[in-house]
């Protein structure tokens, strides 16, 4: 079985990346947001570490967690080797109290370990491709069917065998993705699932989180779009400064900046516990409640609640229940006033979930100034209810697909409605 000495042959990295609190949480997200009993595996994270701390705090009564030392890790101690790192790591466990004892076992090496709901890698991976792939696998074979790996490359567009070997099977399991700026330097953070997940775990899960948002207070955050597109009206602020210091041409970028960022806002919201709402996918005004058939879902008819988001509204799009995204497609077609009926044919992105109930659709539609859809949930991840999957810029349309037979909408036209907050319609 492979092991992890630091810049061995399985490619971990000499390189001095630190794992501070922002990625250690991310890293430890699957754990997290899983409302258990669960099992976890932690392989690479020294006594004391960001990583570790952020896996203990994840944990609840019936949960377990597995730590695997390895020279990696760090500490030498007396035993040399990974048998010192695994003394370091009982003792600093010990000190973390019973409750944290009775939930932790430290072991010396994977072949101690037994496989787990969720597996994760707290050193980056670097070195070659092959290197990387060794790692994988090995590490692959401790997951539970369903289960997520997660792994932690440097964010660097230089070359980098073991980023490109882990980006390739992104493309081919990854189920979420999150690249972590305030980290250094930045990381990236990847979940992959080499087997398929049932729709129903995912009403187990909580919301996952978001570390590119940027928290402005604990309630409000700001989209990376939104840092983005303040930081691009800055910088053209100053540009039109620098070329012409005597005009007041950079004063509109400079004002525009705000509202701009603010049309990205991120909100926090509680997310109804009854499991047989079904919440908004975005703020709005409900433009239409309707039982239609579509040719793109199949024969069967279907509750169509549509949500028209004016330029005010707050654009980050959530899941209106708990589901397996099992596909995604874009249509093509005109950029209408959201709010007209001939926005039916505007160009759109649907995503399709598995639910206990049976499919249900959420589409996003573009509008006469949106030209642009975020779409985060890659198929076959995992969406809580509430949870935030995508957004779209500058006013646009949602419409959330339910089984007709199955449901029974809460709403009606004119109505306003909070995404991830407002009951649209219940499960019968």
């Amino acid at each position: 079985m492979t092991q992890f000495p630091v810049g061995g042959a399985s490619g971990v990295s000499r390189r001095p990346i630190q794992i501070g609190d922002r990625a250690a949480r991310v890293l430890a997200t699957e754990l997290a947001r899983h409302g258990g009993p669960k099992t976890g595996l932690l392989v690479g994270a020294p006594a004391g570490s960001a990583t570790l701390a952020a896996a203990i705090d994840a944990l609840l009564p019936e949960d377990r967690l597995t730590v695997v030392a390895t020279a990696a890790s760090g500490a030498t101690g007396a035993g040399g080797g990974r048998f010192g790192a695994a003394a370091a790591l009982r003792e600093h466990v010990e000190r973390q109290g019973r409750w944290v004892t009775d939930r932790t076992r430290v072991v010396e090496s994977l072949a101690d370990a037994e496989p787990a709901d969720v597996v994760i890698l707290a050193e980056p991976l670097a070195g070659s491709a092959d290197d990387a792939r060794a790692v994988l696998a090995d590490l692959t074979k401790l997951v539970n069917a369903g289960g997520v790996l997660t792994v932690v490359v440097p964010a660097t567009r230089l070359p980098n065998g073991a980023a490109d070997e882990v980006e390739r099977q992104a493309a081919l399991y990854g189920v979420g993705s999150d690249l972590v700026l305030r980290n250094v330097p930045p990381v990236r953070v990847h979940r992959l699932r080499h087997t398929p997940a049932h729709h129903a775990a995912a009403s187990n899960l909580l919301p996952a989180l978001r570390p590119s948002s940027v928290p402005l207070t604990r309630g409000m955050h700001i989209d990376s779009n939104g840092v983005a597109a303040a930081g691009i009206a800055l910088g053209l602020a100053a540009l039109a400064k620098a070329a012409r210091p005597k005009s007041k041409l950079w004063l509109v970028p400079a004002l525009a900046a705000a509202p701009v960022a603010a049309f990205f806002r991120d909100p926090q919201r509680d997310v109804p516990e009854d499991s047989s709402a079904v919440v908004a996918a975005s703020d709005g005004k409900v433009l239409g409640v309707e039982r239609l058939h579509d040719k793109r879902f199949g024969d069967m008819e279907f509750l169509r609640i549509a949500v028209f988001l004016s330029v005010l509204d707050v654009h980050v799009n959530r899941a209106p229940v708990a589901g397996k995204v099992v596909d995604y497609f874009v249509e093509d077609g005109g950029y209408a006033a959201a709010m007209k009926p001939e926005a039916e044919h505007n160009v759109a992105a649907y995503t399709l979930l598995e639910t206990a109930h049976g499919p249900v659709a959420v589409v996003q539609r573009t509008g006469l100034i949106a030209r642009r859809i975020v779409q985060r949930a890659p198929v076959g991840s995992l969406l809580a209810k509430g949870e935030r999957f995508g957004l779209i810029r500058f006013g646009s349309r949602t419409d959330v697909y339910l089984p007709a037979d199955k449901a029974t909408p809460a709403v009606a036209p004119g109505d306003r409605v909070v995404g991830g907050a407002t009951v649209i319609a219940t499960w019968l």
